[in-house]
């Protein structure tokens, strides 16, 4: 009896196991392996900040670390960031190019533009910086620093195997996740995270080796801590009646507002930093001391603005804050989280944003139950909902902020009124700014990741999809002799982003390209096609298009 033949579609599946599944699972294997390391770093960087803080602060309770910063004589809370500043500033001065931390922003600009590469010797220097930030009274949060390890050794480990393209980002985006998983003990959201924020599409391929890297991140968290949400709620809040939706409706647009309010604050603060550093001649190692400085000032009288800042949010999680109160540690906290970032002192925007979340949550509740106490539910719900409506609108991740407020505190009756509120605030936030503070940050760098797929442009050079001179297709030296004279040309390494402009304002078929555009007789040396940068454009596109439905 002859054997039955596999159908069509099984045989096919069975050929692509065979040819793809040993190595489909070393890649899995490696996504488990930097998941654990990614892991370690993240736990060794919060157990690091808790060290450093306990012995700069003289105190073996971190967690209540704003509580004993009031107990301490003036000028040690004044001095400590000012020499947490000075180290910073020597640090990023030595080690980077512009004295900037590396971030969240910079991670999606290595998986969008660099090959799903970061810089490792500024990314290192980042990290020691972001931590003697946060451990010396820097008003900033650990996730920025965390992504950005992963991103570091995501880069290094790529760099050792060679790869590239969609394994490199594919890499990048499971370091992020087992980061994010351990810093926050929050699987499900840094999956993803790693997917929404830094990826920027959901790839099928991407799914099972993210989620591999991020359950190793958990499990190392909870060896190191146990298995314990990072907020506790005094008890199971639930919705009392329907009719209270529209009040979060309300709350999420106005924690959009505040979203906004707090992302242009810092960004103000960084123009304000840039120009009175350039006013002064103030020597760029000077600028994190100078924040350190005010930042002492502000935490003599307002301690909670020191760190991260988880027991301000407990406390209004918790209802532990009054009315007043509430709406002064908000505003006090966007001012030294501005200070902080925009002073380059280093760390990330993502716990800052959960603490105004929840303080705004908490006053707009206080206020909706004075209000209407027979419809109104408990105010910690609404201060749960603000929590995560803030640091939405501020990421720009809707899913993934939804689901890291669940995990951190454990309550999951409390999702209709969250999503409500994280939506409204998710959309009206992005209309104001570009999509998230992330993109922002980029596109004040000109990179203009937040337009949609006309930033894979900036992918392409000139120089290597011209015509060079003197090729049979390319254009004859006197036409291009005659456009450079009217000033068009554009520099061989310059990209197709800066080239498209050229064509649709002049109508050209072709643009000279020269080396050295910036010398007094640049070199020519072919031309620019507009068809050429189109076709390349379209490759790239559908290359891309290609790697988000694997």
């Amino acid at each position: 009896m002859g054997r039955t033949p596999l159908p069509g579609e099984l045989r096919k599946g069975w050929v692509m196991l065979r040819r793809r599944g040993p190595a489909q699972f070393r890649f899995w294997l490696i996504a488990l392996l930097i998941g654990t390391g990614a892991g370690c770093a993240s736990m060794v960087f919060r157990m690091g900040i808790d060290w450093l803080q306990s012995t700069l602060y003289r105190t073996e309770d971190v967690l209540h670390l704003h509580s004993h910063a009031g107990t301490l004589p003036w000028y040690m809370v004044l001095l400590i960031p000012v020499v947490g500043g000075l180290v910073v500033g020597i640090i990023l001065n030595r080690f980077t190019d512009d004295g900037r931390v590396r971030s969240v922003a910079d991670v999606i600009e290595g998986a969008a533009l660099k090959d799903g590469r970061v810089e490792i010797r500024a990314g290192l220097a980042s990290a020691v910086a972001s931590w003697i930030t946060l451990s010396s009274g820097g008003s900033s949060g650990r996730e920025g620093p965390v992504v950005h390890m992963a991103g570091v050794l995501a880069t290094w480990v790529s760099d050792r195997l060679r790869y590239d393209g969609v394994t490199a980002r594919d890499l990048l985006g499971c370091a992020v996740a087992a980061a994010v998983s351990a810093s926050f003990n929050a699987p499900i959201a840094g999956s993803l995270f790693a997917m929404e924020v830094i990826l920027r599409h959901f790839a099928i391929s991407a799914y099972a080796p993210i989620v591999i890297a991020s359950v190793a991140g958990t499990v190392v968290n909870r060896l190191a801590f146990g298995d314990v949400t990072e907020f506790t709620l005094p008890e199971a809040s639930v919705l009392e009646f329907y009719g209270e939706l529209p009040a979060y409706l309300l709350l999420g647009l106005i924690s959009g507002l505040v979203a906004v309010a707090l992302m242009r604050s810092i960004f103000w603060a960084e123009t304000v930093g840039d120009r009175v550093q350039k006013l002064l001649h103030m020597p760029p190692v000077l600028r994190p001391a100078v924040a350190g400085l005010l930042l002492g000032l502000l935490a003599i009288r307002f301690p909670h603005v020191i760190g991260v800042g988880y027991e301000t949010t407990s406390a209004a999680l918790t209802g532990q804050l009054l009315l007043h109160d509430a709406i002064v540690f908000a505003v006090i906290k966007a001012i030294a989280v501005s200070i902080t970032i925009g002073g380059r002192m280093g760390g990330g925007v993502f716990s800052p944003s959960l603490m105004m979340g929840a303080l705004t949550g908490l006053v707009f509740g206080i206020v909706a139950t004075a209000i209407f106490p027979e419809v109104s539910g408990s105010e910690t719900l609404y201060a749960l909902a603000g929590m995560g409506a803030v640091a939405a609108a501020v990421l720009g991740a809707p899913i993934s902020t939804t689901l890291i407020v669940f995990e951190l505190t454990g309550d999951w009756q409390t999702g209709l009124a969250l999503m409500v509120s994280v939506s409204l605030s998710t959309a009206l936030a992005s209309r104001l700014v570009d999509r998230s503070f992330f993109l922002t940050q980029l596109a004040r760098r000109r990179i203009h990741l937040a337009r949609g797929p006309a930033y894979l442009l900036a992918l392409l050079r000139a120089g290597a999809v011209m015509r060079p001179l003197g090729s049979a297709r390319g254009a004859d030296e006197e036409s291009c002799r005659a456009l450079m004279a009217e000033g068009v040309l554009i520099d061989a390494s310059a990209t197709l982003e800066a080239a498209m402009p050229l064509f649709e304002s002049r109508d050209l078929a072709f643009v000279p390209v020269v080396a050295g555009s910036g010398s007094d007789a640049p070199e020519l040396i072919g031309a620019l096609y507009h068809i050429d940068a189109l076709k390349a454009y379209n490759r790239v596109l559908a290359a891309t298009a290609k790697e988000e439905h694997s």
